[in-house]
C-alpha cells in the first residue's frame, strides 16, 4: 500500500474534461506543483454527494467554488479573469487571505500597473475608452428581498437607498439566475414609485459609461474598477479596498462620496490580481500554490 498523500481535484463536468486533457492551465501547474511535492493527484467530478463524502477518504480535497467539508478540504475559484485564481479554506470572498490584507498603493509602481490595467482592459473589456457621466448602475444578484449576514440591507432595499438619491439610476438583474414571481413583482413596484430608476436587460453595455457602481458585492464591481468606476459595497467582499462601504460610511454618505472618488483604479486591480492572486502563467505560480495551501492548513 501506498504511503504516497492524495489530493483529489473535484471538478465541474467541464472544467474536468480539460483537466483530464491537459488543457487546464492552472490544473497543469497545481498538478505538477503538487506532484513535485511527493503528493499525487487524482481529478474526480464534483457533486454534493461528492464534497461531503470527501471527509471520509485519506488524503486531501480540493473544490471548484464550493464550501470544504473539513479542515484537509480547500476551495479554489477564478479571481475574477482568467489566468488569476485564488485558493482558500472558505468560498466566502470576504473572509479571502486578499480581504483581511492591508492594501498600500505607495507600494505599486504606477506604471507597471497600469500597463497592466491596460493589457488587461484590452483583453476582457475591449472597447472605446469608458466615461463617467451616465447613471448609477445597480447590478442585482440573487435573493433580492432578503437580507443576509454579510449584507447591510437586502437588494431592493439597496435599490430604494440608490433611487432617493434622486439620481438616474438602470437595475439590471443577474444572467441565468430565476427569479421568483414576489422577486419580481417587488422590483416592479420599486420602478413604477421611482421614476429615476430603468431597467436594462444587460449589465454591460451599461457599465461602460455609468458613473459608478451600486452593489452588494457583484464581480460587475470589479469590473467596474478596471473601467475606473467607484464602487459602493452594500455587503462584505474581497476587492473592498478601495470601495465605498455602506457599512461604514452609511448609504447616502457613501453614494454622496462615490461622485467624485477617484482613486488610482490601476494600481488597485494590479495589486489585486497580480500580487495577491495566483498568476497561473507565472513562472512563480507553483510557488503561491504551494503558500496558499500552508495558509489553509495543509502540511505540503
Amino acid at each position: 500500500m501506498s504511503n504516497t498523500t492524495t489530493l483529489r481535484v473535484y471538478l465541474e463536468a467541464p472544467m474536468l474534461k480539460t483537466a483530464v486533457d491537459g488543457t487546464f492551465n492552472f490544473m497543469n501547474v497545481l498538478k505538477a506543483t503538487v506532484e513535485g511535492a511527493g503528493w499525487r493527484v487524482e481529478w474526480h467530478e464534483a457533486s454534493e454527494h461528492a464534497r461531503l463524502r470527501a471527509a471520509d477518504l485519506d488524503g486531501y480535497a480540493l473544490f471548484h467554488a464550493a464550501a470544504p467539508p473539513d479542515a484537509r478540504s480547500l476551495s479554489f475559484r477564478r479571481a475574477y479573469h482568467y489566468p488569476f485564481w485564488q485558493i482558500e479554506p472558505t468560498q466566502q470572498r470576504w473572509r479571502f487571505e486578499v480581504a483581511r490584507s492591508a492594501y498600500d498603493p505607495d507600494s505599486i509602481d504606477p506604471t507597471e500597473a497600469r500597463d497592466f490595467a491596460n493589457r488587461l482592459r484590452a483583453r476582457v473589456l475591449p472597447g472605446p475608452p469608458p466615461r463617467r457621466d451616465g447613471p448609477i448602475l445597480v447590478p442585482l444578484q440573487v435573493h433580492i428581498r432578503r437580507c443576509r449576514g454579510f449584507q447591510t440591507m437586502s437588494p431592493l432595499d439597496m435599490v430604494e437607498a440608490v433611487a432617493r438619491t434622486g439620481r438616474h439610476a438602470i437595475v439590471t438583474l443577474h444572467p441565468g439566475h430565476h427569479y421568483d414571481p414576489g422577486d419580481m413583482d417587488a422590483l416592479h413596484t420599486l420602478l413604477r414609485h421611482h421614476p429615476n430608476l430603468k431597467f436594462a436587460p444587460r449589465t454591460a453595455p451599461v457599465l461602460r459609461d455609468c458613473s459608478l457602481v451600486a452593489t452588494q458585492n457583484s464581480a460587475v464591481a470589479f469590473d467596474g474598477l478596471l473601467l475606473g468606476k467607484p464602487a459602493v459595497l452594500f455587503a462584505q467582499i474581497d476587492f473592498h479596498h478601495i470601495g465605498l462601504s455602506v457599512a461604514e460610511l452609511g448609504a447616502s454618505e457613501a453614494l454622496a462620496q462615490a461622485e467624485t472618488f477617484a482613486p488610482d483604479f490601476d494600481k488597485y486591480v494590479y495589486w489585486f490580481l497580480q500580487k495577491k492572486s495566483i498568476n497561473a502563467t507565472l513562472p512563480d505560480a507553483g510557488e503561491r500554490i504551494l503558500a496558499a495551501m500552508r495558509r489553509g492548513g495543509w502540511p505540503i
